[in-house]
């Protein structure tokens, strides 16, 4: 094989592969569906979580970055550049975490060899509440702030033309259904 030949199917196989960014605000069911998907060790998935890497209080976010919106950039440009990175064998990486679609967009076009998309994990905002207060037992994230976010990212949902998972009515188990349903539409489409 030639080096163009070599070149050119390394590319094929990494323009295959896929970064699937699961997003929504808090108490959506981003992690708990992510994790449930995670336990069926689909052959060529890995799951990821955006908040493993530490997520800096406020502050710090001003101080070093500039603010949260920046932090939150800069954090999903390293992350797209990290799943980037990843064996081919991987053929689609999950990650789940609260970040604006179009820093996830404009991240994969700067530093990602993998096409990504991003899915949005949406709920009515008294089920959220009801989340956060019960078993997250975040009462503090069920705020009027919240549900601006929440707002905000289905408006960017609508005019991206994402997917959106509503799961006020889904258990886990049909939630991770759905995103197994789009994790294999990802690894057929590779083939």
């Amino acid at each position: 094989m030639t080096t163009n030949e070599r070149l050119f199917e390394a590319g094929r196989a990494r323009r295959w592969t896929s970064i699937l960014v699961v997003t929504g605000a808090s108490g959506a069911g981003k992690t708990a569906a992510v994790q449930a998907l995670d336990a069926r060790a689909i052959p060529g998935v890995q799951c990821f979580h955006f908040d493993s890497i530490g997520v800096p209080t406020a502050e710090v976010m001003e101080r070093d970055h500039g603010g949260g919106e920046q932090w939150q950039a800069t954090a999903t440009a390293e992350w797209l550049a990290r799943l980037g990175g990843l064996p081919e064998s991987v053929r689609v990486a999950v990650l789940d975490g609260q970040t604006r679609p179009s820093f996830v967009f404009g991240a994969a076009a700067r530093t990602a060899p993998r096409t990504a998309h991003v899915v949005l994990l949406d709920c009515s905002s008294d089920v959220r509440a009801a989340r956060l207060r019960g078993v997250r037992q975040q009462p503090e994230l069920a705020s009027v702030r919240m549900d601006q976010w929440a707002a905000y990212l289905r408006g960017q949902a609508d005019v991206l033309g994402l997917t959106v998972i509503d799961t006020s009515l889904l258990t886990v188990a049909e939630a991770a259904d759905r995103l197994e349903e789009i994790v294999r539409r990802l690894i057929a489409s590779a083939v």
